[in-house]
């Protein structure tokens, strides 16, 4: 199989090489599209709606999990690519079924598209760390067998697995990477840090209850993972699987007692166990990330307490903008743990 030239020019006389963004104007996407921007290359952002994303990316709006292989193919064509990154799926608030057609439906549609250009665009397809299911406490490396509890992460591991056997086959080039949980500004409302980083936010912040903080979860900051993605784009590495993470199991009620700390403020927190309690995979989550220093030269460059004031700052700033919406947010029932991509 042909590896696609990603040197400076992407081999087209000079030209700046361009990547396609699926999903740039979600949490993840749109720190790819500024990292990507900020490295030289043509941005091209992808999504179902159309906020703003840094410029100088373009925006196409697109709802890729209706788009058939040959509507994503020749919008892929005609903006050049030579690297395409999956940063789109369901998470929160959808159906398991809504999460099969978004996290593996768009995937394996997306590997034909790719597959059937002349020129097939390299893949790197962000996968997460729910694919594996429970971890041993030794880490999860990337032989770890994968079992997945969730619909979120057996619908990610279905995915990811459609673009490796499409690699093995030798139809695309491209990487899987597993990202644990992430970090950093612009972490969405619905997730455990964007939850109490909304409450904190709040003048004063009011009562806010939790389920039990019981978990040792990994955590990576976004903008380490966008630098990953980078790395991995123009990496020669393909059919593999890469963990992406902070690479150490951090107590999550530690990290919601900094998150106040670096507040500044006391607030009313209160745990509260869950109607069913939790899947066993939210006890203990380590990732083995040495394999992502060997074969993409990356590392997590960021700290914790970076990536959790840069959070807090972004939070204030959108409640300045919308503090009642932000209320409404951070008002809600219980949350998990769970803060994934």
């Amino acid at each position: 199989m042909s590896v696609i030239d990603r040197t400076a020019d992407g081999g087209r006389g000079g030209a700046a090489p361009s990547v396609v963004v699926l999903g740039a104007t979600g949490f993840v996407g749109r720190h790819l599209c500024a990292a990507f921007a900020g490295a030289g290359w043509t941005v091209t952002g992808v999504a179902r709606t159309h906020p703003p994303v840094p410029p100088p990316c373009r925006t196409v709006t697109l709802d890729l999990v209706r788009a058939a292989p040959e509507r994503i193919a020749r919008l892929l064509a005609g903006h050049g690519a030579r690297v395409v990154v999956n940063a789109a799926g369901a998470v929160w608030g959808v159906s398991a079924e809504e999460m099969a057609l978004a996290n593996d439906g768009l995937v394996r549609r997306l590997v034909t598209a790719v597959a059937s250009l002349p020129r097939p665009p390299r893949l790197v397809q962000l996968g997460s760390v729910h694919e594996y299911g429970p971890g041993p406490r030794r880490g999860i490396t990337e032989d770890t067998p994968t079992a997945p509890v969730t619909p979120y992460g057996r619908s990610k591991l279905a995915g990811g697995l459609a673009l490796l056997d499409a690699a093995a086959a030798g139809a695309v080039d491209g990487l899987v990477l597993r990202v644990s949980n992430v970090s950093g500004p612009g972490t969405p409302p619905a997730s455990l840090l964007g939850t109490v980083a909304r409450h904190l936010a709040e003048e004063p912040p009011g009562p806010l209850r939790l389920a039990p903080l019981l978990a040792h979860r990994d955590f990576v900051d976004v903008r380490d993972v966008a630098d990953a993605v980078l790395a991995a784009a123009g990496s020669t590495a393909t059919g593999r699987v890469v963990n992406i993470g902070g690479g150490r199991a951090v107590p999550v009620r530690a990290l919601v007692t900094r998150l106040t700390e670096l507040a500044g403020r006391g607030a009313e927190i209160t745990e509260v166990p869950s109607p069913g309690g939790r899947p066993p995979e939210a006890e203990w989550q380590r990732m083995d990330i040495a394999l992502a220093g060997r074969l993409l030269g990356w590392r997590p460059r960021r700290g914790l307490d970076d990536s959790l004031r840069d959070l807090l700052a972004e939070a204030r700033a959108a409640v300045r903008c919308d503090p009642l919406s932000s209320a409404v947010q951070v008002g809600a029932a219980s949350m998990s743990p769970s803060g994934t991509v």
